[in-house]
C-alpha cells in the first residue's frame, strides 16, 4: 500500500481497529504498513538500477556509505538489507550496546528528508523519527514508543502536532495502564487535532 497522501482521511485498520499504522507495536497489519513506507521507496530506488540478489546488497552498502545523498526511507531500507558483523541482526536494529548497530543507527539521521508539498514544515522529520522509533524501539521508554506509534497516522497525512498536543498525548499514556484505554485517549487528542485542522481550513 502506498504511503498516505497529504490531506488524506485517516483510515481504520481491519486487524486492530485503531488508525492504520498506529498499532504497529502489536498489530501485524500496521507493522507491515510501517515497513512498507521504506520498502516502497526502496523499490522505486531500484528501478533505474535493474539489480537484484547480491547486487542489491552491494547497492545497499553503497547507500549506507553515503547516507547524506539519499532519502531517509532509502537509507533505512538499505540498512535492513545488511547484517551487522557484530550481533548478526539487521544493521542498525540490533540491541542497544552493539557498537556497530548504534553507529549505523546514528548515521541514518544524516539522510535527506524533504517535506511533501502541502505538509506542515517539519512534518517529514517527525515522520522519519517516529518511523525509526517504531521500527527500532530498543533503549526508548515504552511510553515514548507508544506515543510515537499512535501519533504516526496524523503525521503521515501531513499534519504536525503542536508541542502541547504531543505532551498531552504522552501525559495521557503515562497516566493510564490499559493499552486499549491509552490508545482511546490518544485518539481523542488526534480527533481534536483534526477538528482544529478542519476549522482552520474553513476560516
Amino acid at each position: 500500500m502506498a504511503r498516505p497522501a497529504v490531506g488524506a482521511a485517516l483510515r481504520r485498520c481491519a486487524e486492530c481497529g485503531g488508525f492504520e499504522y498506529g498499532g504497529a507495536l502489536a498489530c501485524g497489519a500496521c507493522r507491515a504498513l510501517v515497513d512498507g513506507i521504506v520498502e516502497e521507496a526502496w523499490s522505486a530506488f531500484l528501478l533505474p538500477w535493474g539489480v537484484g540478489g547480491d547486487e542489491e546488497v552491494t547497492l545497499a552498502d553503497m547507500v549506507v556509505a553515503e547516507p547524506d545523498r539519499h532519502d531517509w526511507r532509502v537509507v533505512d531500507a538499505a540498512l535492513d538489507r545488511l547484517l551487522c558483523s557484530a550481533c548478526g541482526d539487521r544493521l542498525g536494529r540490533g540491541p542497544v550496546g552493539c557498537s556497530a548497530c548504534d553507529l549505523a543507527h546514528g548515521f541514518r539521521y544524516a539522510a535527506i528528508e524533504r517535506d511533501r508539498p502541502g505538509a506542515r514544515p517539519g512534518n517529514e522529520h517527525a515522520v522519519r523519527v517516529n518511523v525509526s522509533v517504531v521500527r527500532r524501539p530498543q533503549g526508548i521508554a515504552e511510553d515514548e514508543v507508544l506515543a510515537r506509534s499512535l501519533m504516526l497516522p496524523v503525521l503521515l497525512v501531513g499534519l504536525l502536532p503542536t508541542v502541547e498536543a504531543a505532551q498531552r498525548a504522552k501525559a495521557l499514556i503515562k497516566g493510564c495502564s490499559s493499552p486499549a484505554r491509552q490508545a482511546h485517549l490518544v485518539e481523542q487528542v488526534i480527533e481534536d487535532m483534526l477538528a482544529e485542522q478542519r476549522g482552520s481550513a474553513g476560516s
